[in-house]
């Protein structure tokens, strides 16, 4: 087995999500515009004005049944509160918002995408989706969710970890990885006592996978290498979080790419032993 991973570089990457409008609104692009010169701070301002101002992004307003229906039995398994679920449901007009940029960083798609949905949701008073996930966005969500001025974010609030039980323990797999253009992460027989603390180390390789994918893929590259041992540290974990953790321990996870996902190939128990402590728990 060699020592890195050639992983495949989408050409152009694409932020989706839907606004669900009991009436449609008048002009929905020189709305969100609007808004978001008024109550976003730049960078991101800017950024976002000058893509929505290009054919990067777009604005497309429809009756509900122009589009494919929104998965409400899927927004409900993902923790949509039952007002939002009942606007969704209801909803005579959607919008969807879609923008597009190439893989790297910033990742302009989904910040502008989203910040031009919640711009819309505010002014609507209407429930915004993230299409991927897919998940209704609180507006505290939204809001956390978009980057610092320094183009700092939260890596748990645009991906989630949903977990299955299984034969052999519980089978993991990220979603929201796909979106920055990396394969999701898979984990299979977790055993139920290390759900939590093996949720936590996932969101800890996602963060150092994301940031080396973000910091170092090529503009123009067609593939990439990334190391096929991957060092995971409590750093990391708290960082995916949006916090920090003075301690610098760290293990390394073996990683193999497997029809087209990323799956973790080292035992749960050992790693998660050997970064939190015996029992592995903090």
């Amino acid at each position: 087995m060699g020592e890195n991973l050639t992983l495949p570089v989408p050409e152009t990457l694409y932020g989706t999500y839907a606004v669900a409008l009991a009436e449609p609104l008048d002009d929905p692009a020189s709305l969100a515009h609007d808004h978001v010169a008024r109550h976003t701070a730049p960078p991101l301002r800017d950024l976002v004005l000058g893509m929505l101002g290009s054919p990067m992004l777009t604005v497309d307003q429809r009756p509900a049944d122009g589009f494919p229906p929104l998965p409400t039995d899927l927004l409900a398994a993902y923790g949509a509160a039952a007002p939002d679920l009942a606007a969704v449901s209801a909803a005579a007009h959607v919008i969807a918002v879609r923008a597009a940029y190439r893989p790297g960083r910033p990742p302009a798609h989904e910040w502008a995408s989203r910040t031009v949905a919640g711009a819309l949701g505010a002014v609507a008073g209407a429930p915004v989706i993230d299409v991927l996930t897919p998940q209704i966005l609180t507006r505290p969500h939204l809001l956390r969710s978009l980057p610092g001025p320094d183009g700092a974010f939260r890596l748990t609030d645009w991906m989630l970890l949903p977990h299955t039980s299984g034969p052999g323990g519980f089978v993991f797999t990220t979603k929201g990885l796909a979106r920055f253009g990396l394969p999701e992460l898979r984990t299979e027989n977790v055993p139920p006592s290390l759900v939590e603390p093996w949720g936590r180390l996932l969101n800890g390789l996602a963060h150092r996978l994301l940031n080396l994918w973000l910091d170092e893929v090529p503009a123009d590259a067609l593939t990439f290498d990334v190391p096929e041992t991957v060092s995971v540290g409590l750093q990391d974990i708290a960082a995916a979080q949006g916090t920090e953790d003075p301690m610098r321990r760290e293990v390394p996870v073996r990683l193999r790419l497997d029809r087209g996902v990323l799956t973790t190939g080292d035992d749960p128990e050992t790693l998660c032993t050997a970064l939190f402590g015996d029992p592995p728990c903090r």
